[in-house]
């Protein structure tokens, strides 16, 4: 499979489940790599034949800066599904990052990672498939 990597997609987002990191928000970065045929793309040499970048990019901050969600998993899930649902992905991961996570030790990075396959019609995939 083809792959586009989209790395260090970054905006403020108020996720978390303290009130402060709700109120004053925080950076969050987000790494993507989108699986693909570029088969259609490379003979018409059309972008609307792949997964336009730019678009993936402002999806994701549009789920960045978008309604607060309590986890980077949840914030990680919904990335990934709404990048299957809108683009023709075969498969997505999803990295969120939240470098300024209230830790109480010195610490580089948090990060969660997700790994969503678009599920053929007719069939659902569970937790343990995905």
């Amino acid at each position: 499979m083809d792959r586009i990597t989209l790395t260090g997609v970054t905006a403020v987002g108020h996720h978390g489940v303290f009130d402060f990191e709700r109120r004053e928000g925080q950076p969050f970065v987000v790494d993507t790599v989108l699986y693909l045929d570029f088969t259609e793309a490379a003979q018409s040499d059309d972008v609307r034949d792949t997964a336009h970048y730019g678009e993936v990019a402002q999806r994701i901050t549009d789920w960045i800066c978008g309604e607060p969600l309590n986890l980077i998993e949840a914030l990680a899930v919904r990335i990934a599904d709404s990048l299957l649902a809108e683009f023709k992905l075969q498969a997505v991961d999803v990295t969120v990052h939240k470098p300024q996570a209230p830790i109480e030790v010195p610490f580089g990075d948090v990060a969660v990672t997700v790994h969503r396959t678009r599920v053929p019609a007719g069939q659902e995939l569970t937790g343990a498939q995905r």
